[in-house]
């Protein structure tokens, strides 16, 4: 099945670098009031040249037909006054510019590039991300009330060919008790006046607050691009970050220092916009030494007799001792942030926790080890192999949730043809002679 979400992802690129005046433009397909372009068909087509997509088919029916589709979604959704937040639109439109400018150097080669200044660039990348987030909306309203039952997940079980029935690897669920060791007061100083420094040097000029943030900052996400973040609202930074951030005017003043559950922070801002800001940030994290990490990993390894010796039991002291909050909560189970249960496969894991259960025995308790958790800061822990699935072909005993997914994204293809077939008969579509031949996906596009 051909994709029906046709996507801008860079589209954008080639509109601006292929778009001025080389190709001689022509109405070739109209749906709705929505005129589909040659430049348009054109253009996709040499995106997907440049990113290797393969097209199945003859790109001049396929390329055009997907436009065609995207056209029907946005002109429903506004009929149906659906819109997009004016947020989520630019916080792409961000996050696409500033890839651009990490691949080309500078706002200024940007702009060269594309033979275009920033603010057309901006326009034309706003429209064309707006029209592809409409549309993503409207398909998501046309599977509202797609609704799965257990007893559909077994029909579909007991009707699928068996063969075609996906394997499983092997899963794990682990418990964990994990805390972190103590951060001495003088490398707490230690990295408060490094940032201090990095202050001083760029209020007084000598350096740009970019050029530390791409040396030092360890937020490497964000120091590839200077430090900055890209425009955000309050709810999606940390309250301790937020509250700084949001408080600066002053694009030349350079914050105080923030301690966040990263680590310590100076913030420097770029932009508002509403209620939005956008700003730059460098990052230092505490490093451990030494004696504290022994002193961490002396006091699990205590722990973790007591439990073998059958004093204690991990599910109590993960509750007791633990500070990884998330599973700390769900008796130290940990839990996978991609499809919201209990099970891993080892790859899913941080490299040392699949490292530390890869050879133990379902009960087993290791020895304390240390790793690097998702906010890059170091912990001591020791976990219990829970249970070990071996691989497996899917079951809806053991993999509800895999085979409700599989049911769902049928069921909910299936409403989106349905959708689109009414939608074709009812809506009016005019394609020129030399694309009526086209063997289409869809059959009513020619009246």
């Amino acid at each position: 099945m051909q994709r029906i979400c046709y996507t801008f992802f860079f589209c954008i690129s080639f509109l601006l670098c292929w778009g001025n005046n080389q190709i001689i433009d022509q109405v070739l397909w109209v749906v709705g009031d929505e005129p589909i372009l040659r430049s348009d068909i054109e253009t996709e087509i040499a995106r997907r040249k440049y990113e290797k997509e393969t097209i199945e088919g003859d790109p001049y029916c396929v390329i055009p037909e997907n436009i065609a589709l995207q056209k029907l979604f946005i002109a429903q959704a506004k009929l149906d006054s659906i819109s997009v937040p004016e947020a989520s639109v630019n916080q792409q439109v961000d996050a696409r510019i500033r890839y651009f400018i990490s691949q080309i150097g500078s706002k200024e080669k940007v702009e060269e590039y594309f033979k275009k200044p920033m603010a057309e660039i901006r326009s034309t990348m706003t429209a064309a991300i707006h029209d592809q987030l409409l549309a993503q909306e409207m398909q998501r309203t046309i599977f509202n009330d797609v609704r799965i039952t257990p007893a559909d997940i077994k029909r579909f079980y007991n009707t699928f060919p068996k063969d075609s029935i996906p394997m499983i690897p092997e899963q794990v669920e682990v418990q964990i008790i994990s805390i972190s060791p103590r951060v001495t007061l003088a490398e707490q100083e230690r990295i408060k006046s490094q940032l201090r420094d990095f202050r001083e040097k760029i209020e007084s000029g000598e350096y740009e607050f970019s050029t530390l943030a791409i040396l030092y900052s360890e937020d490497r996400g964000s120091a590839l691009q200077g430090g900055e973040l890209g425009f955000m609202t309050r709810g999606k930074l940390v309250p301790e970050f937020a509250n700084t951030a949001f408080a600066l005017y002053d694009p030349k003043k350079v914050s105080r220092i923030v301690e966040s559950e990263f680590g310590y922070h100076i913030i420097q801002l770029i932009e508002r916009k509403n209620d939005q800001v956008n700003c730059r940030h460098i990052l230092l994290t505490p490093k451990i030494g030494y004696k504290e990490r022994a002193e961490a990993t002396q006091r699990l390894d205590s722990l973790a007799k007591e439990i073998r010796l059958g004093n204690s039991n991990f599910t109590d002291c993960a509750l007791q001792y633990s500070e990884d909050e998330m599973s700390q909560q769900n008796e130290g189970t940990m839990i996978n942030m991609k499809n919201g249960t209990t099970k891993f496969e080892l790859q899913e894991l941080p490299a040392e926790i699949a490292k530390a259960i890869y050879s133990m025995e379902v009960g087993e308790i290791s020895q304390p080890f240390s790793y690097t958790d998702e906010k890059n800061k170091e912990r001591v822990a020791i976990v219990r192999l829970k249970s070990r699935i071996k691989a497996h072909r899917a079951h809806p005993d053991t993999d509800y949730q895999l085979l409700k997914d599989m049911v769902t994204g049928k069921r909910n293809q299936e409403e989106l043809e349905k959708w689109i077939l009414e939608k074709q008969k009812e809506t009016y579509i005019y394609i020129t002679p030399e694309y009526r031949d086209c063997n289409f996906q869809f059959p009513h596009w020619i009246k």
